[in-house]
């Protein structure tokens, strides 16, 4: 039986024990590793022992066993097999990756395929295009309620095998040993393949330098400042995004969503350089419900809708104030933003850390991170740099969260 997984899907594997393989086209200009990384709730290894690689090919729990590469026929192969039941006391996740060690780049890299093979089932997983990565998650396998489920990954990053350490928190340091030959069986008839020597790594555990962040499940009425910790809310069918200020100027908002393939886009009912309006996007995943302009209402609001799907890993929603506005400060017109599920909680975020700067035209509240287990909120209350017009740009950060980088975006056009 065969099935196919869209990028960002999760299935239930229909046993704990079996395969994932990765083929593609042999080229002189690519050279490929899978490396396979056991991870704890927190996305990061517990040590040493929890990279699988071509140095350390096996778990000593036999979770994870990493299998020499084949050639068949123009096509090379990659497998390692896994025994979910055999997890170590902490892991509950194993993420699956290749790196391509002659810094070309997956986007060179022809008939890219994976496959999860287990009992007679097998699970096709659809790869996504590629530019500059040099290293790829493919694949994610998980305990969820006693089940072992698979995610399809293909999240790239620039930095190759260095990026996806920082990732799972493990150091690298450069240059330090070389890449031994892979095994192979000679056999009398068949010819040897010639030897080959790069320089690769050394992996060092780094489990403790980015702390791990204890969420806590919330209900009711809640208030965050900035500084405190995130929480998680129950994900339902509709969120809002509520911004609220006093009367007496007229502010904007509109939400950048950073997507599964890495792509930010802003839905705004207005635009910025080289980025038109957008009042939807993803067939109302997430909308704008109009701008309220200047009207004598004593508290105005806008309100951004949110019905979250697989593609979306993240919202950032910002307050703006043009400069044709005329004076806006964030402190004088107590500026809020709540988040609501429509299901007896919200979530509340005050500007309480703006000044009287009439400058000052951007604020980013919060940002909310779309997971299997909820929505998790985390007060930021970042501003822009006084007279910056320019939008805040997303970018995935090494703990596997997306952060926000203030007035590197497109220039705002003047309203």
């Amino acid at each position: 039986m065969n099935q196919f997984l869209q990028m960002g899907a999760n299935t239930v594997l229909s046993s704990p024990k079996g395969n994932v393989t990765v083929s593609y086209e042999i080229s002189n200009s690519i050279d490929i590793s899978l490396t396979a990384f056991l991870l704890t709730d927190s996305d990061k290894v517990q040590g040493d022992s929890g990279i699988i690689f071509y140095n350390q090919p096996q778990s000593s729990s036999g979770v994870a066993t990493l299998l020499p590469s084949e050639k068949v026929g123009n096509t090379k192969v990659h497998k390692i097999n896994f025994d979910m039941s055999k997890v170590p006391e902490g892991i509950t996740k194993i993420a699956i990756t290749l790196t391509e060690d002659n810094s070309t780049g997956f986007s060179n890299v022809k008939n890219l395929k994976a496959e999860i093979c287990t009992d007679q089932h097998i699970i096709q997983l659809t790869p996504s295009s590629f530019t500059n990565e040099n290293g790829i998650v493919v694949v994610e396998l998980y305990l969820r309620n006693g089940q072992t489920k698979a995610k399809s990954i293909w999240r790239g990053f620039d930095s190759g095998l260095e990026g996806l350490c920082k990732n799972y928190g493990v150091e690298v340091e450069s240059d330090e040993q070389n890449k031994p030959s892979e095994p192979k069986t000679i056999q009398k008839q068949t010819p040897k393949e010639p030897d080959k020597t790069l320089t690769v790594p050394e992996i060092k555990n780094r489990q403790n330098t980015l702390s791990t962040i204890s969420l806590e499940k919330v209900k009711g009425k809640v208030s965050l400042d900035k500084g405190q910790k995130p929480v998680i809310i129950d994900k339902t069918p509709e969120i809002t995004a509520t911004v609220s200020w006093k009367y007496g100027t007229d502010y904007d908002i509109y939400a950048l969503v950073y997507t599964k393939d890495g792509k930010q886009i802003d839905v705004a009912m207005f635009g910025a350089k080289g980025t038109p309006p957008l009042r939807r996007f993803d067939k109302g995943a997430v909308e704008h419900m109009g701008d309220v302009g200047r009207n004598n209402q004593s508290t105005k609001t806008e309100v951004i809708k949110l019905r979250l799907n697989d593609n979306i890993l993240a919202v950032v929603p910002v307050v703006y104030s043009a400069q044709s506005n005329g004076t806006g400060s964030f402190y004088r017109y107590q500026v809020s933003m709540s988040i609501d599920n429509h299901n007896g909680t919200s979530v509340t975020i005050f500007a309480k850390d703006a000044n009287n700067n009439d400058r000052i035209y951007s604020c980013v509240p919060g940002i909310l991170h779309n997971t299997e287990e909820g929505v998790i909120i985390s007060p930021l209350e970042l501003y822009s740099e006084p007279n910056s017009e320019r939008r805040p740009k997303l970018r995935m950060g090494s703990s596997n969260m997306v952060e926000v980088i203030m007035d590197k975006g497109p220039i705002n056009d003047y309203k």
